[in-house]
């Protein structure tokens, strides 16, 4: 689906509503469609990859590392589904997304918009010492049954740049601010390339709440989310997350679901959460 040009969203209006829904997200990184990775590569691991999404079946789901042709293959299989986001490399279908899929049954876009991290987020450009463009997606969605308003913030963080990583931290929270979001329900997800005592981290726990960390039931599946396809390990390394703001979180947990013969889906493992919408008064979106 093409995205459409964002303008600055401001939730300046309220409205009441009654009812209850849960939606649930998932950040994963689905490891880039290379065919030197043998027997990890995509072409084999495609179609389980789609039968997992399946079976949690998230309202939305953020993914990195998608390449046009996998972004494609997603979007013709799954079903309900539609997604924004554009190449990091020219704005348009170069290079890795960030691409965020919804499901349209449940979900209305309402503006969609991606951002470099950099200097200039406003065009393609490689950011402070990163290796390469780095990206964020961005969406306002509606939820068609109550009418509840979410942003959706789905990033990849460079792997190389220490500042970059920093920057692009608080490139997002300027964002956030920005687009008037503080009182907004907000999620932030993507693949950070930062363990949980790094300053990017660190920077994002100060405006954000780690989803992890708040929901109400306890934290299920692997500790790391970095797996990087090795099976006979543990993963330890956690550098996948979802953050949210003003945002009650019911589950968090560390998909470990693998295909039929042991390999991972991934190196990296996707990341769940599921939220409530049981909010009384929430702010809505007008541009």
């Amino acid at each position: 689906m093409k995205p459409r040009n964002i303008l600055p969203i401001l939730a300046i209006l309220f409205f009441s509503f009654s009812g209850f829904t849960q939606t649930k997200v998932i950040s994963y990184n689905i490891r880039y469609n290379n065919p030197n990775d043998a027997e990890n590569c995509w072409e084999n691991r495609k179609e389980e990859i789609v039968k997992m999404i399946d079976f949690y079946h998230p309202q939305f789901l953020g993914i990195q590392e998608g390449l046009k042709d996998q972004i494609d293959f997603l979007n013709d299989k799954l079903v309900d589904y539609s997604y924004i986001g554009v190449g990091r490399d020219d704005g348009k279908e170069k290079g890795e997304f960030a691409a965020i899929f919804f499901d349209t049954t449940m979900f209305q876009l309402l503006e969609a918009k991606t951002f470099w991290l950099s200097e200039t987020p406003e065009k393609v450009s490689v950011g402070w010492d990163a290796s390469m463009e780095r990206i964020t997606t961005c969406g306002a969605f509606m939820d068609k049954e109550s009418g509840n308003p979410i942003f959706i913030f789905n990033s990849h963080f460079d792997h190389i740049g220490e500042l970059s990583r920093k920057k692009s931290a608080k490139l997002i929270l300027k964002k956030i601010e920005e687009f008037g979001l503080n009182d907004c329900r907000v999620i932030v997800m993507g693949d950070l390339n930062c363990e949980q005592k790094d300053k990017p981290i660190r920077i994002l726990r100060h405006e954000l709440d780690d989803a992890m960390e708040i929901s109400e039931n306890p934290f299920f599946g692997p500790v790391g989310t970095y797996n990087g396809f090795y099976t006979d390990s543990i993963a330890t390394k956690r550098i996948d997350y979802i953050f949210t703001k003003n945002v009650k979180v019911l589950n968090y947990s560390h998909i470990g679901d693998r295909r039929k013969n042991n390999l991972h889906l991934s190196d990296h493992f996707p990341v769940f959460m599921e939220i409530s919408d049981n909010i009384a008064n929430s702010a809505i979106y007008n541009r």
